[in-house]
């Protein structure tokens, strides 16, 4: 595995903290108070009429475009700008580097690409795992509490994703796969795994640890262990590489693959809705799951066989 250092020279712990109130920050707060304002021009009534409606958006599609700006503005200034800012200014890190540091060919893109999308069917698994999960008695109330957030997401959701017209879709691509693809990755694996492994001193920890926060960022539990999996797959992509840019890529795959596909179900050119819970069929994911243990078998021993000197 490539030795990926801390961001900090600071204790690993303060470091972390830092990292995190920094994110949601920019992500929870000044990104979406930014995408308000920029947002403003591209709808028609007053800015107090608009932040009603923003209470209830789902009851409101005119809305779709001004509540897609305000998000893609959160993921952009919070989670990229933000905390680049705050690596260049506080930390003295230059980001790009981290994403240029290593070469990359266009067979590993493929690879990346191939293997994020075959992980689709072995993850559908744990999705209709996830989606029937029941609390126990003991958890009832918090099982309360996240179904009733989780049907929220699942209508937000919808209200994203229905794409009238192609720029509807392209807008939906920018915003929900390209900007979180960056800024996600920049925050989870770019600042807070090095600084897990710097604690732990153990890439499998800070891997799955910063799975484990990245999933919890996104407050669906109904859709935890999934999307945990994700992170912990672009974290070992991005440990075996030492290239921020291959984990980016995988994410934005990820991401941008869902978006286009019920893009082409809303259109009728497929029969495959992306955003049912149902698990793929069993002979479709012993194959993917075949072709996607393979290609990560070869990514990971690409990488060990570049990263070694010459003799």
């Amino acid at each position: 595995m490539s030795e990926l250092t801390g961001i900090s020279q600071r204790p690993a712990l303060i470091s972390l903290i830092f990292i995190l109130l920094t994110a949601a920050l920019g992500f929870m707060i000044i990104g979406p108070a930014l995408g308000f304002f920029i947002a403003m021009p591209f709808y028609e009534g007053s800015i107090f009429d608009l932040a009603q409606k923003i209470s209830n958006p789902t009851a409101h599609p005119e809305i779709r475009l001004p509540i897609l700006i305000i998000q893609g503005c959160g993921t952009f200034f919070g989670l990229i700008v933000i905390p680049t800012l705050y690596l260049i200014g506080i930390e003295k890190q230059n980001p790009i580097e981290w994403i240029k540091s290593k070469p990359h060919s266009l067979l590993i893109l493929l690879v990346v690409a191939i293997l994020t999308i075959t992980f689709f069917a072995p993850n559908s698994i744990f999705i209709e795992w996830n989606a029937d999960f029941v609390f126990p008695e003991f958890l009832k109330d918090f099982g309360a509490w996240a179904r009733e957030r989780e049907n929220l997401a699942e209508k937000l959701t919808k209200f994203f994703v229905t794409f009238e017209t192609n720029t509807d879709f392209l807008i939906g691509l920018v915003v929900i796969a390209f900007f979180p693809a960056i800024g996600e990755e920049l925050v989870f694996r770019g600042m807070i795994q090095p600084e897990l492994f710097r604690a732990s001193g153990n890439h499998h920890v800070a891997i799955w640890v910063s799975a484990i926060i990245f999933s919890a960022f996104h407050m669906q539990f109904f859709g935890f262990l999934p999307r945990m999996l994700l992170g912990a797959l672009f974290g070992y992509l991005y440990v075996w590489s030492g290239n921020l840019f291959l984990s980016m890529f995988a994410h934005f795959v990820n991401n941008g693959f869902s978006v286009l596909m019920m893009y082409l179900y809303q259109r009728g050119v497929i029969t495959v809705d992306m955003e049912s819970p149902e698990a793929a069929p069993w002979p479709a994911v012993l194959i993917a799951t075949t072709v996607f243990v393979a290609l990560l078998y070869y990514f990971k021993n690409y990488h060990q066989t570049s990263n070694q000197p010459s003799a």
